[in-house]
C-alpha cells in the first residue's frame, strides 16, 4: 500500500474515478469514523452502489480488498478522532451491547496480538533488555500505566531500571542526558501517539542507545525509530484506550525474562519475601 495515509489516497482518487466510486470516496472522506465499522454490504447500502463496486474501489485504491481498506479507515479514525468524537460512536449502544462489545473486543485484541507477534523479534526484544547496561522506560498519557507496571517488575529483576517521568515534557530530557550506547530505551505509545514519547526515542537513538518500541502497528511513528518493535492490538471504538493486549504482551516479556534467568529471579524474590514478611506488607490472616 502507498506511503500516503488512506484519506489522502481517497482524496487524490476523486478526480479520476467513476461516478459510483466518487460517491464512495466522498462518503468515506466525510464519514470515515462511521464507515470504518461498516461491512462492505452495509457500506454499499449506505452509499447506494453495488457491493462489487465497493470491492473494486478498494482494489483500485491499492488495497488487497475491502477488509484492508476498512482496517486503514479504522487506523485513521483512531489516530485522528478526539475523545468527544469517539464517544459519539457509542451513543446508540445499549448497556448490554457495551458490556459484551468491550469484553469481546479485548479478547479478539489478545488473539490478534498473539498471531502478529514474531517470535524472533520477541526473543531479540528480551535479549536487548537483559543485556542492557541501563534500561529506560518511557510511556506518556494512558501508556504511562503500562510503563509503571513494567517498571515494577523489571526493577526487581535488574538494578539499572529507570522510569522516565513525562508529566512535564521538558523534564523527560533532563532524565535522559546520561543515555548512551549500551543502554536500552523502551517506549510505549498508541493512537493518538504521544509526541513526547516519539521525541524521547529519537533523542535516545541519536545518543547511541538501542531503542525498543511497543505500539499498535508498523504505521506508528515510533516503529520508524525503534531497532526492534513489538505490536499489540489496542483497537477500541471508545475514548478509553484498550490496554488489555499490550499488558498481556508485557506480561509475556516479563515471564520470558524470568524463564531465562531462574536463579537470579528466585534469589531476588527470596530476599523480597523476607522483607515483605518482616514488614507485614501482605495480610496473612486470611
Amino acid at each position: 500500500m502507498q506511503n500516503k495515509n488512506v484519506l489522502e489516497t481517497i482524496k487524490d482518487s476523486l478526480s479520476t474515478c467513476s461516478k459510483g466510486q466518487r460517491k464512495i470516496g466522498e462518503y468515506l472522506l466525510s464519514s470515515y469514523a462511521t464507515a470504518a465499522y461498516l461491512t462492505a454490504a452495509k457500506l454499499s447500502e449506505t452509499v447506494g452502489v453495488s457491493e462489487s463496486t465497493i470491492v473494486r474501489y478498494a482494489t483500485e485504491l491499492g488495497f488487497y480488498g475491502y477488509p484492508e481498506l476498512q482496517s486503514a479507515l479504522k487506523y485513521a479514525a483512531r489516530s485522528r478522532l478526539t475523545s468527544v468524537q469517539r464517544m459519539e460512536l457509542l451513543k446508540s449502544r445499549s448497556a448490554d451491547e457495551a458490556l459484551s462489545k468491550s469484553f469481546y473486543s479485548d479478547i479478539e485484541g489478545i488473539k490478534r496480538t498473539l498471531s502478529a507477534t514474531d517470535k524472533t523479534c520477541f526473543d531479540n526484544f528480551v535479549s536487548a533488555i537483559m543485556n542492557a547496561k541501563s534500561i529506560y522506560l518511557v510511556g506518556a498519557r494512558s501508556a504511562a500505566s503500562l510503563a509503571i507496571f513494567m517498571n515494577f517488575y523489571l526493577s526487581i529483576l535488574f538494578d539499572n531500571v529507570h522510569i522516565v517521568h513525562t508529566v512535564i515534557g521538558s523534564e523527560a530530557f533532563d532524565q535522559m542526558f546520561r543515555v548512551k550506547e549500551g543502554d536500552v530505551v523502551l517506549g510505549i505509545t498508541f493512537p493518538r501517539y504521544s509526541k513526547l514519547t516519539i521525541d524521547v526515542l529519537e533523542f535516545s537513538k541519536r545518543a547511541g542507545a538501542t531503542v525498543l518500541g511497543i505500539t499498535d502497528s508498523a504505521r506508528s511513528p515510533i516503529a520508524k525509530t525503534a531497532d526492534i518493535t513489538l505490536f499489540a492490538d489496542n483497537e477500541s471504538e471508545s475514548f478509553v484506550d484498550s490496554l488489555t493486549a499490550p499488558l498481556a504482551l508485557i506480561n509475556a516479556l516479563i515471564h520470558e525474562i524470568c524463564r531465562r534467568s531462574p536463579e537470579n529471579t528466585e534469589k531476588r524474590f527470596s530476599v523480597l519475601e523476607s522483607i515483605w514478611a518482616e514488614n507485614e506488607v501482605y495480610d496473612n490472616d486470611l
